[in-house]
C-alpha cells in the first residue's frame, strides 16, 4: 500500500458511518427542446409548466427553448434519481399534450438557427425578470448563442460538517482529477457541422456529406476547446487554494472594466441593454468551471456575498454530460461513482494549487475532451508526463477502500427507482459501480463517448439521427408511463402558484430597471456588509 492511499484510508477511518450516511445530493439538468426534425424548437416556454422565473423545478437554461429540470436535496441516490424521472414524466406529458416536440437526448445542440434567432429565456417584465433575459443578452454578445445551447447535468454534494477549507481542498482535488469523469462519462464524441460553421477548430467530417464533425478518441468536446470555454476567462487563473483567495479573483473579474466588453456597451444605440456589466464577467454564475463552491443565497443576496459571509455549503459539479442512452440523462451507478469520487476528493492529500498547475490542469481538460480514448495518451502531473490510462487506473484502486465503507454505511434499501413503476428497481452498489468503471477501461470501446461513436457510424454517420433516434426512444419510454393523479394535480398546482408568484413579483417591483441594474451590479454588494437588499438575479449560465 502506498503512503498515499495509507492515508487516504487513516481520514476514512476517522470518518464516521453518520457523516457518510449525511451526504446530501441534487440534479440539475438541461435539455433543449426540440421538433421531430432535429431543429431547435423555437415556440414559448409551455404554460402548462409553470413561470421558469419562480417554478421550484422547472426552469429554462440560457434559451427559452432549452428546459432547467431541478431537484430538491435528497439524502438518498434513489430518492433523487425518483424526483428528476418524476419531473421528466409530468414534462413529457404535458409536451406531448402540445405536439411532438423532444427533449433533445444529447449535450451538444441539435441542428440550430441563425445565431440571432435562438431564442433568449423571458421571465416576466419585472427587474428581476428583465435582468435574467439582459444576462443572457451579454452571454450571446461576448461568447455567442450557440456556446450557450450546450446542456448537461450538474450534480451538488455535500457532507455534513464540512469547512470552506474542507470544501477547497475537495475542489482542488477534483481539477485535478477530473479527466477521469470525462473519460468514465464523456459522451459528446460529435456535433452537428452547424455548431462549429464560422469556427476554428480542428474536428474532422464523420461521413461524406459534411453534416457530423466528431473527433475520433475525443470523450466530450462539450468540456474542450469548443465547449464551455471562455478566452477573455483564461486569464484569470483564479487559484482554489482558500475563500479568500478565490473570492478577491472573482471580486476584481465583476468589479474592473473589461475593454472588449466596454466596446459593446450597456445599451445599444436604439436603448435596449447589451449586458448586464461591462465586467469581465456579468455576475458570478458568468465564471466556467467544472466545478464551484456553492452557498444558498438568501433574498436579494450575491452569490460571492453568500460565500464570504457564511463560507461553503456544498459543491455544484458541472462536467457531467447527458448520456443519451439513459432516458433522463443519468443513472444510479453514475451518481455512486460520483459519490465516490467526490468522497476520495475530499480525503486524499491536497496541496495548494499554483499558476503553473492550474495551466497544466487546463490542457489535461483540453488533452482527455478531445483525444481521451488515445492509445497511450499522457497527461501531466508534478510536471512530468504520465499515461492518462495508468493513472486512472491508479485512483480506481483507490477507491476500493470507499467504496466498501459507503456499502456499508448506507442501508441497502436505497435502491434507484426505475424510470416506469412496473420496472425492476435498481439494486446496485458503490463496489458495482467502481467494478463497472474497471470494466469500461479494460475495454475502452464500452466508454459512452465511444458507444456514441459507434452508434453514429451505423446510422450513416448522422449525429442529428442518432441524437434524434434517441430523443424519441427516451420520450417513448417516459410517456408510457404517464404522472398518475396526484403527481399531476402537484405539478399542476406548483405550476398555478409559480405564475401567481411570478405576478406579484412585477406588481412589487418600485424602481426602474436601470436603478435596479445599477445596485444589483455594485461592487458593495460583494462584499461583506454590502448594501440594501434586493430582489435576487440568481441566474445561471
Amino acid at each position: 500500500m502506498t503512503p498515499r492511499s495509507k492515508a487516504l484510508q487513516a481520514r476514512l477511518a476517522a470518518l464516521p458511518a453518520e457523516a457518510l450516511r449525511g451526504m446530501r445530493r441534487g440534479l440539475e439538468k438541461e435539455s433543449l427542446r426540440t421538433r421531430p426534425d432535429g431543429t431547435l424548437a423555437l415556440t414559448p416556454h409551455p404554460a402548462a409548466l409553470g413561470s421558469p422565473l419562480t417554478h421550484p423545478h422547472i426552469t429554462t437554461d440560457f434559451s427559452e427553448s432549452q428546459l432547467e429540470l431541478v431537484t430538491g436535496v435528497h439524502a438518498s441516490i434513489g430518492a433523487c434519481l425518483e424526483e428528476l424521472t418524476q419531473i421528466h414524466r409530468v414534462v413529457c406529458h404535458e409536451m406531448a399534450a402540445l405536439g411532438d416536440e423532444l427533449l433533445w437526448a444529447s449535450s451538444m445542440p441539435c441542428g440550430l438557427p441563425p445565431d440571432e434567432m435562438i431564442p433568449l429565456g423571458y421571465y416576466g417584465t419585472s427587474n428581476v425578470a428583465r435582468a435574467k433575459s439582459v444576462y443572457r443578452m451579454g452571454l450571446g454578445h461576448r461568447y455567442g448563442r450557440r456556446m450557450q445551447t450546450i446542456s448537461g447535468i450538474h450534480y451538488n454534494w455535500s457532507l455534513p460538517g464540512l469547512t470552506s477549507e474542507q470544501y477547497f481542498a475537495l475542489i482542488r482535488n477534483f481539477r485535478r482529477h477530473a479527466f477521469l469523469l470525462l473519460l468514465l462519462f464523456g459522451a459528446s464524441p460529435a456535433v452537428c457541422s452547424c455548431f462549429v460553421r464560422g469556427r476554428t477548430h480542428s474536428l474532422q467530417p464523420l461521413g461524406d456529406d459534411g453534416k457530423t464533425m466528431y473527433l475520433p478518441h475525443a470523450t466530450s468536446l462539450r468540456m474542450g476547446r469548443l465547449g464551455y470555454q471562455s478566452e477573455a476567462q483564461a486569464g484569470l487563473a483564479v487559484s482554489y487554494n482558500g475563500l479568500e483567495g478565490y473570492a478577491a479573483s472573482l471580486h476584481e473579474a465583476l468589479t474592473q472594466p473589461y475593454p472588449p466588453y466596454e466596446a459593446i456597451g450597456i445599451r445599444n444605440p436604439g436603448g435596449d441593454y447589451n449586458q448586464l456589466a461591462t465586467t469581465l464577467l456579468q455576475i458570478e454564475n458568468e465564471f466556467y468551471g467544472a466545478i464551484r463552491p456553492k452557498r444558498v443565497i438568501q433574498t436579494g443576496e450575491r452569490p460571492l456575498h453568500a460565500l464570504r459571509a457564511r463560507g461553503v455549503e456544498y459543491v455544484e459539479v458541472r462536467l457531467m454530460d447527458l448520456n443519451p442512452f439513459l432516458a433522463v440523462g443519468i443513472d444510479a451507478p453514475t451518481m455512486r461513482f460520483l459519490d465516490l469520487f467526490l468522497l476520495h476528493c475530499l480525503l486524499s492529500d491536497s496541496p495548494p494549487d499554483s499558476p503553473g498547475e492550474i495551466a497544466a490542469l487546463g490542457r489535461n481538460q483540453h488533452r482527455t475532451a478531445e483525444r481521451g480514448r488515445e492509445l497511450g495518451l499522457k497527461l501531466e502531473r508534478g510536471g512530468r508526463e504520465v499515461p492518462l490510462m495508468d493513472w486512472a487506473a491508479e485512483l480506481l484502486d483507490e477507491l476500493a477502500p470507499l467504496a466498501d465503507a459507503l456499502d456499508a454505511a448506507i442501508p441497502a434499501a436505497d435502491t434507484a427507482a426505475p424510470i416506469c413503476p412496473s420496472a425492476a428497481p435498481d439494486h446496485g452498489t458503490h463496489r458495482a459501480a467502481l467494478d463497472a468503471a474497471r470494466a469500461a477501461l479494460a475495454e475502452p470501446a464500452s466508454l459512452p463517448s465511444a458507444r456514441v461513436l459507434a452508434a453514429m457510424q451505423a446510422q450513416g454517420h448522422s449525429f442529428a439521427a442518432f441524437a434524434g433516434e434517441r430523443s424519441a426512444i427516451a420520450r417513448a419510454q417516459l410517456l408510457a408511463c404517464p404522472p398518475d393523479a396526484a403527481l399531476h394535480e402537484r405539478f399542476a398546482a406548483l405550476a398555478a402558484q409559480s405564475v401567481t408568484q411570478q405576478r406579484e413579483i412585477e406588481a412589487a417591483d418600485d424602481m426602474p430597471f436601470e436603478t435596479y441594474r445599477r445596485e444589483y451590479t455594485s461592487a458593495a454588494r460583494l462584499s461583506l456588509g454590502g448594501g440594501d437588499q434586493r430582489p435576487a438575479l440568481d441566474s445561471a449560465p
